[in-house]
């Protein structure tokens, strides 16, 4: 009697992927074998949050300008949702420290702004307007926003200006967001309050997100992965799953569990301020594999 064999499931293929990766900011210096970064390798799976951190200069928003396209290795492969990356991605979003809205106009019309220079939205932008529009107040409403479309950016306090950034980077509906120190110039306050919109975000859409920060707290609350960096040339030395439960509140930042993590991260910050550990390691020394 033949036995039903339940078929085979193929394994999911890594959104993000970086292949023994280098860059070097001109052609001049891989010769004298200088580089920004050297030897990444990366593997995201699909929905996933990572964050990144290291000492300053280290190579952090260079990843994500290749991540993004905007820079293309001097050796080495990026794949991004299976498919070589080879110029800008469309798939991506951004937001960074600074805001950088508009300031002539207003809080929704700042919101729409990708939609307007980016195919395929710019060819219909004037036919499906009301529909963007909906889009753009539905999020300004998740982010605490509502109310406020007809603002001007001096309008708006700074945390107000960065919930009006990252709905700038999800309104064309991202499959990756990605953050470099998004929240760096707020207070401790605003922050932490963002660090949870953010993650409500997160949780409901499942989109990718690389975030670079120098706040080791932000990146244990917000990641389920975090990377540590050495100094430059950068390369990833430590890998740490973040062991706490998917929804999280700021009372969790209080618990052994979350501080030990932060600890461990500082811990592999400072030695790598030693000067016996100048020289990177060839590899992630994490015990955990990297993926």
């Amino acid at each position: 009697m033949a036995l039903d064999v339940p078929p085979e499931v193929p394994p999911e293929v890594p959104f993000v992927v970086f292949q023994d990766v280098w860059l070097a900011y001109n052609n001049r210096l891989p010769r004298e074998n200088s580089f920004a970064v050297e030897a990444i390798n990366l593997q995201v799976r699909k929905g996933q949050f990572v964050a990144i951190v290291g000492p300053s200069g280290c190579g952090k928003s260079t990843f994500m300008k290749l991540t993004t396209g905007l820079r293309m290795p001097s050796k080495g492969r990026i794949l991004i949702d299976g498919q070589p990356v080879t110029g800008p991605l469309k798939i991506s979003g951004m937001a960074f420290q600074a805001p950088s809205l508009l300031p002539w106009r207003t809080t929704l019309n700042n919101v729409l702004l990708p939609l307007e220079i980016v195919e395929p939205y710019r060819s219909n932008f004037k036919a499906r307007r009301k529909e963007y529009e909906s889009r753009a107040r539905g999020l300004l409403h998740k982010v605490g926003l509502a109310g406020y479309e007809d603002k001007f950016p001096w309008q708006l306090s700074g945390g107000m200006q960065q919930r009006v950034s990252i709905c700038r980077a999800l309104i064309h509906e991202p499959k990756m967001l990605l953050l470099d120190e998004p929240f760096g110039a707020l207070d401790a306050f605003t922050r932490e309050e963002l660090w949870c919109v953010l993650r409500d975000l997160w949780l409901e859409q499942r989109f990718n997100v690389i975030l670079v920060t120098h706040d080791l707290r932000e990146s244990v609350y917000l990641a389920d992965t975090v990377y540590v960096m050495s100094k430059s040339p950068g390369r990833f030395i430590v890998r740490k799953e973040v062991d706490l439960p998917p929804m999280r509140d700021l009372e969790i930042t209080y618990s052994k569990e979350f501080i030990d993590i932060v600890h461990e991260l500082r811990g592999h910050i400072g030695a790598l301020r030693q000067p016996k550990l100048v020289a990177a390691p060839q590899g992630v020394t994490s015990s955990e594999p990297p993926q």
